[in-house]
């Protein structure tokens, strides 16, 4: 006879200790694991380099699938069906989101994958999905309810498994049709991770980030910038994109400004950069950028006071704010402002 071939599970992986133990545990038992992870918006990527989840998958030896932060998911920051924690993060909501595009990534057939790490025939589903959740580590969205909420909503019901604390919860889909060895599995409770950390040394994972981070939603700065967004009707993934990086301003006429603060921002900023946005910088010179969104806002380059406006704030972060005049670049025309003071500009900052 053949043998029986391998079960293969989706797993969101975040690129902290808890998602790549808990995957680790899985593969332990023989079992085919893709990754899953979520870019863009609010969960935070590097300028450069690879992601933690990239980082995570590597150590693993394992194939990462990245999604997009989409529509849906912003459509559902706004209007959480759980509520948020203490800043615009609905950490209920998030997670049966993300569980409910991992699995259904995971149950179409992909030929992305074949050839590669995973050694996935043509046209592999997942049988089942599992996530790092540690039953009581936080205790609005991780406690008993909260996670039999998100089984329920995702749709994913029992195909979902939680391998660090599997041994406190009911036993699974996975778990009865002997597809995982429910003894291998953990019994963790809580917000100590000592049992995490020597899991780490025993499985040999070092340099893992620490359990704060991995999502901008739980960040007063960025939080208090998406509800200004909200509040004005600025709700696309492009305006999203934008606030985790540089100062924030309010013009007059209700335009953003975003200004960037050193230079790897500044590069970020214009690979971000919305279609309808306008660039303010030194032209050849050290200065920061700055993007005006939307631009159709702006009128004529002599008349209009929040385009000059929004050229002396950008000056009063250049090396040029101490004096009477500054030579800046409006979308290519070049304009001599006087740098805005502290007060104007701290005025008109969001965050």
């Amino acid at each position: 006879m053949p043998d029986k071939p391998k079960a293969t599970a989706v797993a969101l992986l975040s690129g902290g200790l808890d998602s790549t133990l808990a995957a680790k545990v899985i593969l332990e038992q023989d079992i085919t694991v893709i990754g899953v992870n979520f870019a863009g918006a609010y969960c935070p990527r590097p300028f450069a380099g690879k992601s933690r989840g990239e980082k995570a998958a590597e150590k693993l030896g394992i194939e990462l699938v990245t999604l997009p932060i989409d529509a849906e998911f912003i459509a559902m920051v706004k209007h959480p069906k759980y509520g948020r924690g203490k800043n615009m993060n609905p950490c209920i909501d998030c997670h049966t989101l993300m569980i409910r595009k991992a699995w259904e990534y995971g149950r179409k057939p992909d030929c992305r994958l074949q050839g590669r790490k995973s050694g996935l025939p043509e046209g592999w589903t997942a049988d089942f999905i599992i996530t790092g959740e540690v039953l009581g580590q936080r205790p609005m969205s991780q406690n008993r309810n909260a996670l039999n909420t998100v089984a329920r909503e995702s749709g994913v019901g029992d195909r979902l498994l939680r391998p660090m604390s599997a041994k406190l919860l009911d036993v699974t889909a996975p778990e009865r049709e002997g597809l995982v060895d429910r003894e291998r599995l953990l019994d963790i409770e809580g917000r100590q991770r000592t049992r995490q950390m020597a899991l780490a040394q025993k499985y040999g994972i070092k340099d893992y980030p620490t359990p704060a981070g991995g999502c901008l939603l739980t960040e007063k700065v960025f939080s208090k910038r998406l509800a200004e967004a909200f509040d004005h009707g600025e709700d696309s993934i492009e305006i999203v994109e934008l606030l985790s990086l540089g100062r924030h301003f309010r013009l007059p006429s209700g335009v953003r400004l975003v200004v960037g603060r050193d230079e790897a921002e500044n590069d970020e900023l214009l690979k971000r950069k919305p279609e309808d946005a306008a660039v303010i910088d030194a032209g050849d010179l050290p200065g920061p950028v700055g993007l005006v969104l939307p631009s159709s806002c702006l009128g004529d380059l002599v008349v209009d006071p929040d385009r000059v406006l929004a050229a002396r704030i950008c000056a009063r972060y250049s090396d040029k704010r101490k004096e009477k005049l500054a030579r800046v670049m409006i979308a290519g025309e070049a304009v001599e402002v006087e740098p805005a003071s502290e007060e104007e500009t701290a005025r008109l900052l969001i965050a």
